[in-house]
């Protein structure tokens, strides 16, 4: 299991995007009007917005077998990842994230 990124919430996809370009100096992985995903050396950030992913960190896993988090259901990111969310012992929402584009 390794880190995989932070996802914070943002009003203004874009307008976010633009920030962390300009002051971060960050890559676009991927950007759509509901989410990005940013690169800086070898820490990504994701822009969320309120209501369609919550604030998070996330870890990725080699596949959706070795995902800890037994509550809930596997779902699937546009970008064909699986992911289920959990949270630790104060509450603090954790993503494990398998780029494996299937259930096993």
């Amino acid at each position: 299991m390794t880190f995989d990124h932070v996802a914070i919430e943002s009003c203004d996809i874009k307008r976010s995007v633009d920030w962390y370009v300009k002051n971060i100096g960050c890559e676009i992985i991927h950007c759509d009007e509901t989410w990005a995903m940013l690169k800086t050396g070898e820490i990504k950030i994701a822009l969320v917005l309120k209501g369609e992913h919550p604030p998070h960190i996330a870890f990725r896993v080699d596949s959706t077998i070795k995902i800890p988090e037994k509550n809930g259901k596997i779902k699937n990111h546009k970008d064909g990842s699986s992911y289920i969310y959990g949270s630790d012992p104060d509450g603090n929402i954790v993503e494990w994230v398998a780029y494996t584009e299937s259930e096993e």
